[in-house]
């Protein structure tokens, strides 16, 4: 898997020249606007809900010793949790609302790739590629939220919390990489067979989403470039598996018969 994670970072490279070249930047302006406002909405509410949330929590202490050294520690697990849960919000509500215009970013990506303007997929409308990416990024959600709980109380353990932060940084990051993935995934598999490719290619979803996650971490610039970078990358490693995997079909295929 290693291998993997490492092959879908490399996807990056070359991703700003792909832009240009199939003239993709004007697809990104109303998802750029979108991951702004969210990212502003998430940082003020985490801004805001900090404080209140750690002296809530240090109201649990009754007792006087310690009560200064628990109040820093509330405050400060308090920022951890609202930062951790605010990142993950941001990934699934950005993805959810700009998969109606990142699909057609996609499928001019696969056919540049393919050379084949005109695929027989399936086609999807604007409400139905929307559906799919809120149903999709829900569940999502769900899954990441029952994951990070866990690994959010181990960062209160000494020496296991650097071992869980990675853990953590790890899960965002493949739920970062399976939204991106997403939206070529839907041309070609249905809700289930979706999921059970990116369990399959969870390198590939984990690396793209090392460097989706790296990027929320400069200043707005980062909340600008991650999804048009992000997208595209994904966009070039999962056309690949695909092309790869019915390759190795149509061999055995061919060995059978």
């Amino acid at each position: 898997m290693f291998k993997n994670i490492l092959l879908g970072i490399k996807s990056y490279s070359g991703t700003f020249k792909l832009m240009k070249e199939l003239k993709l930047w004007k697809f990104f302006f109303i998802p750029m606007i979108i991951s702004l406002i969210t990212a502003a909405l998430i940082g003020v509410a985490a801004w805001s809900l900090s404080s209140s949330f750690g002296e809530f929590i240090a109201t649990l202490w009754v007792w006087d010793f310690g009560k200064e050294t628990f109040t820093s520690l509330s405050t400060l697990f308090s920022g951890l949790i609202i930062l951790v849960i605010g990142f993950i919000l941001y990934k699934h509500i950005v993805m959810a609302l700009s998969a109606p215009f990142m699909s057609p970013v996609s499928e001019k990506i696969e056919a540049h790739l393919t050379g084949i303007e005109s695929h027989d997929h399936k086609k999807t409308s604007f409400n139905e590629q929307l559906w799919r990416g809120i149903r999709l990024n829900v569940r999502n959600l769900g899954k990441e939220l029952l994951y990070t709980l866990p690994l959010l109380l181990l960062k209160l353990i000494p020496v296991v919390n650097i071992f869980s932060a990675i853990a953590l940084f790890l899960l965002q990051a493949y739920y970062a990489g399976f939204g991106s993935m997403d939206y070529t995934l839907e041309r070609h598999f249905n809700y289930k067979d979706s999921i059970n490719f990116v369990r399959k290619n969870r390198g590939a979803a984990i690396g793209n989403g090392i460097i989706f996650m790296l990027f929320l971490f400069i200043p707005v610039i980062g909340i600008i470039l991650v999804l048009p970078l992000s997208v595209t990358a994904a966009s070039i490693k999962t056309v690949g598996i695909i092309k790869s995997e019915e390759v190795d079909l149509k061999i055995k295929k061919d060995i059978i018969s």
